[in-house]
């Protein structure tokens, strides 16, 4: 385990990890909690995703009024996200609305589960990042800013995802 503010929890029943042996792990506490240089990366890719959806705006005027108001440039892996998302949006979004269950549609997911799947799919299909670490990351992100539901089903998305990826993707 990685702090004393960690615990490992169940799987949900139906739940499966998502590689072979990864655990689910509950932070108790995120005073000081302390992210690598990649996941600054997405978090601040899921902020811009996030500002352009919730105001029905491009991603290029976010950055563009983010610079206006002396926000920092965004990391060369959030630049990366971003563009390669864009580029392949239509792809991304039919690759998960094709990986969830039920009755669940892209547009019922919360805003932020829906962006970290984005940024998920397009590491899983469009980039070298290990299936493992892309997974792995989007379930920390959704663990510290989405609810436990949100986590579970996240998994269970880019799980079927991995499983039904087309031969000869990354």
């Amino acid at each position: 385990m990685s702090g004393d503010h960690e615990e490992v929890i169940a799987l949900s029943p139906g739940e499966h990890p998502p590689v072979p042996g990864a655990v689910k792990v509950a932070s108790t506490s995120f005073e000081g909690a302390r992210h690598s240089t990649r996941t600054k990366a997405r978090k601040q890719a899921l902020d811009i995703l996030f500002q352009a959806e919730l105001r029905d705006e491009s991603i290029d005027t976010v950055l563009q009024r983010r610079a206006r108001q002396g926000e920092p440039d965004v990391r060369e892996f959030t630049a990366a996200i971003l563009h390669g998302y864009w580029e392949h949006a239509g792809q991304i979004d039919q690759r998960i609305a094709e990986c969830m269950s039920g009755d669940w549609t892209l547009e019922r997911m919360p805003r932020v589960d829906r962006n970290l799947a984005r940024i998920a799919m397009w590491e899983l299909d469009f980039t070298d990042i290990a299936p493992k670490i892309a997974i792995s990351e989007a379930l920390g992100l959704a663990n510290e800013l989405s609810s436990d539901e949100s986590v579970a089903f996240l998994n269970g998305v880019l799980n079927r995802a991995l499983e039904k990826r087309p031969t000869g993707q990354r």
